[in-house]
């Protein structure tokens, strides 16, 4: 994955930690030279020292050719317009850090795929973000089980199945358990011939973690 984060602060630091440790390309920008020649230092990701409130600046990342665009800057103002300019190239996946809760409507009309409020900014969400975009929200239980929620997509493999289908179409590795859904705002307790839906949001404890033969279960191809 070729992905561009903007900022190398303590979230950025984090998001660039995690995603070239699982060997993505990655190009940071960061306008602070020390931090610019920090993380040049200790990571192996082509580094440009610049205002990424640029469009020439994104054009130098390789913004056309990126898979996912993080801006983790403490502007609002700064990450809308980098945001746009992600939209504008047809960016997939566009991650972004909010500073003032008031700003989320406007990050969400953008079509951004998750804005982080400030309780709950930290790299780690953001990384998860373009690791598992199907993912909404996650919750570490011990080693690697994690409990989440993911939407159903229309046409994903499950839609339309019920769990005693899934489980002998063999979709979702063992240890892993539905264990709620949310439908048209209503709680669901899920039961063997409960029925998959397309706009379910469903909550899944997995025990080996959010796996892409999970989350594929779950999203259209």
């Amino acid at each position: 994955m070729y992905v561009i984060i903007i900022g190398a602060g303590r979230t950025g630091s984090t998001v660039i930690d995690l995603a070239t440790k699982d060997d993505h390309e990655v190009v940071v920008i960061e306008r602070d030279t020390e931090l610019a020649e920090e993380v040049s230092a200790t990571y192996d990701c082509m580094v440009i020292n610049a205002d990424a409130a640029s469009k020439d600046i994104l054009l130098e990342a390789g913004i056309e050719e990126a898979d996912a665009l993080i801006s983790t800057t403490e502007s609002d103002s700064v990450n809308l317009m980098i945001t746009m300019f992600g939209k504008q190239y047809g960016v997939e996946t566009l991650v972004s850090s909010i500073n003032d809760p008031a700003h989320m409507e406007l990050f969400e009309d953008l079509g951004v795929n998750l804005v982080e409020s400030p309780h709950r900014l930290n790299g780690q969400y953001l990384y998860r973000a373009i690791q598992h975009p199907a993912i909404q929200d996650f919750m570490p239980i011990a080693g690697e089980a994690e409990i989440f929620e993911a939407t159903v997509d229309e046409g994903a493999p499950i839609d339309g199945l019920s769990l005693i289908d899934a489980d002998r179409e063999d979709l979702l590795p063992d240890e892993t358990i539905i264990v709620a859904i949310l439908r048209d705002g209503e709680l669901v307790i899920p039961q063997g011939e409960t029925d998959i839906q397309a706009g379910d949001i469903v909550t899944i404890f997995a025990g080996n973690g959010p796996t892409s033969r999970i989350t594929d279960a779950f999203t259209r191809a």
